[in-house]
């Protein structure tokens, strides 16, 4: 039996606080998805039933990516992800956040 298709997609924010947002976002998510594992640089969040956020922070910026089993959920996805940033960054214009389709 193979994997069920996977969907995904991918922003980039530019901030210098991005190991900082890393972590809040992680850190916020590990109350309710223990397997969340993060350091400085890289945080992985399973949320299940297929969904997945992964953040890699650099002293640039933050690079966001969601994966959801349809495109519903990956849009809903992208929207938790952008709001929960937004309000760890409220001292910041961090802009609009463009999530970007990959494969």
């Amino acid at each position: 039996m193979s994997d069920p298709v996977t969907l995904a997609a991918q922003a980039r924010v530019e901030t210098e606080n991005g190991s900082r947002y890393l972590t809040q976002l992680c850190k916020h998510w590990s109350h309710k998805f223990p397997e969340t594992t993060f350091t400085p640089e890289r945080g992985v969040v399973p949320f299940g039933e297929g969904r997945r956020f992964t953040a890699e922070a650099d002293p640039e910026g933050l690079t966001l990516r969601v994966e959801a089993p349809d495109l519903e959920a990956l849009t809903r996805m992208q929207g938790v992800v952008a709001e929960h940033l937004a309000r760890f960054a409220f001292r910041e214009d961090l802009g609009g956040i463009a999530w970007t389709r990959v494969g």
